[in-house]
Order: C-alpha cells, then sequence, then structure tokens
C-alpha cells in the first residue's frame, strides 16, 4: 500500500518546545530532546514502505535547536506549513493539505521517538479495508489517526486537544460522522520527564535516550 504519513511537528526551539519538560529540564535540554524526538521519528518515517512523508511544521526552524540537521532531513520529505487558529483546526487542514485521491493518511506527531518502520507499516495496513484507525496513548489522548479519506479528519474540529480525555473525545468524533475506527497498539508518548524517561529505557543507544540522559 502506498499512504501518506504526516508528520505534524513543532520546531524545537529553547522556550517554545517540550516546555513540560521544564522543570527538570531546561528551556535547552527540553529543546534538545525535542529535536532528537522529530530525528527520530523522521527516521522511521523515511524506511516505512510505501510512505510519501509530510511534515506539516510550525515554528522557525532558523532558531531551532539540531536546526542544521533537521533540515537536512526535512529536505527528504515534503514540508507544509501549519495553518488555522487551534491544534484541532491544523489538524483538520493537514490532513486536507496533503489528500491524493485513493491515497490513505496515517497522521502522527513527533512524540513518539520509539515508533519503527514495521509497527507504521502495521498501522496503516488495516486502512485497506476500514475507513479509520486510532492509536490511543497511555496519558488519554492518541499518537497515530489514519483515514482512508483525508477530508474525515473534519471531525476533529472542536475536539479538546491535549486532555486526559482527547482519545475517548475522538472515538466519539469519528463515531460521530459514520467512522468505525480500528485501535492501534497503545503507546507512552513524551509530555513529561517521566514520560521521556519511560520512552527513552525502550529505544536505548539512540539520540533520543541520550538526549533524555543529560537531564539530572
Amino acid at each position: 500500500m502506498t499512504f501518506c504519513l504526516l508528520i505534524v511537528a513543532k520546531t524545537p526551539v529553547p522556550g517554545f518546545a517540550k516546555t513540560r519538560l521544564c522543570p527538570p529540564a531546561t528551556p535547552e535540554q527540553a529543546a534538545e530532546i525535542a529535536a532528537a524526538s522529530l530525528l527520530d521519528t523522521l527516521d522511521a518515517a523515511l524506511l516505512t514502505p510505501g510512505a510519501r512523508v509530510v511534515v506539516a511544521m510550525t515554528g522557525d526552524l532558523g532558531k531551532a535547536t539540531r536546526g542544521t540537521e533537521i533540515a537536512t532531513a526535512l529536505r527528504k520529505t515534503e514540508v507544509i506549513p501549519q495553518r488555522g487558529d487551534g491544534f484541532d483546526i491544523r489538524l483538520v487542514n493537514a490532513h486536507a493539505d496533503v489528500r491524493r485521491p485513493g491515497e490513505p493518511v496515517l497522521q502522527i506527531g513527533m512524540d513518539t521517538p520509539q515508533v519503527t518502520p514495521a509497527l507504521l507499516a502495521e498501522a496503516v495496513q488495516p486502512l485497506e479495508t476500514e475507513d479509520s484507525v486510532l492509536g490511543l496513548a497511555q496519558d488519554g489522548g492518541w499518537w497515530a489517526l489514519g483515514l482512508q479519506d483525508p477530508l474525515h479528519a473534519k471531525a476533529l474540529a472542536g475536539v479538546p486537544m491535549s486532555r486526559e480525555d482527547t482519545g475517548l473525545q475522538t472515538l466519539r468524533a469519528l463515531a460521530g460522522i459514520g467512522l468505525s475506527p480500528g485501535i492501534l497498539p497503545t503507546l507512552s508518548d513524551v509530555d513529561t520527564i517521566a514520560d521521556a524517561r519511560l520512552v527513552a529505557a525502550e529505544i536505548p543507544g539512540g539520540r533520543f535516550a541520550r538526549a533524555v540522559a543529560e537531564v539530572r
């Protein structure tokens, strides 16, 4: 299957990215963790079979930690700006902006650097027969949304984001427009330093784990 793998990302600028890691992380350390998470996610995405990788980006890459390294990786993808007021509307618009007839979209963020090409390929596979898939996160949110028709992302408009009930609210919103999402494996995403350490333990030795280890 060929599909669009849509990564929704924020440039890792100190004081702008991963601020919930502070303290104990400094703004610079938080940005380093965010940069490592984005780079590891891009590595996995670019190795995923059949994926057309598109990054919907917000923020100033020129001010970002590891900006040159990220820019080099992004040259292997398509980059589009996020647009709209509110994260829910930016997600709706990103899905619409990457739409190609007959091509499903699997959307992830940059908070799950433990994803692998195999996991991403398995996540999108149900879209051959199912209208949607949702990967819930352990904090009550979600880490992946797959849609056969990306215009169905309109269901996200009005869904409260970054809350303990975001996953449940998203399931209800998808059902509300007639979709029956398949459920993907639950992952831990990175919001707090406890989350970061948990995920780093799953992927020792990489960029992300090294960045997390710098926080004392």
